[in-house]
This record gives structure tokens, C-alpha cells and sequence, in this order.
């Protein structure tokens, strides 16, 4: 057996086992309780849900399909 085989069988089985792993320690953690909830933390009283606040140069951002050519 050559390097490059025993490293191409070593990755495709440890690669999964690591995911695996990660998987198994977040939902030991709590990391996917609540996910609403946790979809909702970069907003706040300044920049509200559904309430668009991007500016460029002072004037809002205009949607791409209202662009005419």
C-alpha cells in the first residue's frame, strides 16, 4: 500500500468521524436548542427585524429587479 492510498483511507475515515464528533458535542452543548431564537440575535431596537436599514452613500439600497437598464 502505497502513502498516498493509507492517506486517502485515513481521511475518508477520519474526516466523517470529526464531523461526527462535532455534531454529537453541539447537541450535547445546547448549540441547537432554541434556533428561532438564535436566528434573532443580530437584531435589536436599532436595526429591527423585517425593517431594512443598509445604506450606501446615504441613500437606501435599491432592490436589483427595480433596476432598469
Amino acid at each position: 500500500m502505497g502513502v498516498i492510498t493509507f492517506i486517502l483511507i485515513g481521511s475518508s475515515v477520519a474526516l466523517p468521524a470529526v464531523a461526527l464528533w462535532a455534531l454529537w458535542w453541539a447537541d450535547r452543548e445546547g448549540q441547537f436548542r432554541h434556533a428561532d431564537k438564535a436566528a434573532l440575535l443580530p437584531f435589536d431596537d436599532q436595526e429591527p427585524v423585517g425593517r431594512m436599514t443598509d445604506v450606501v452613500l446615504n441613500r437606501p439600497s435599491v432592490p436589483v429587479a427595480s433596476l432598469k437598464p
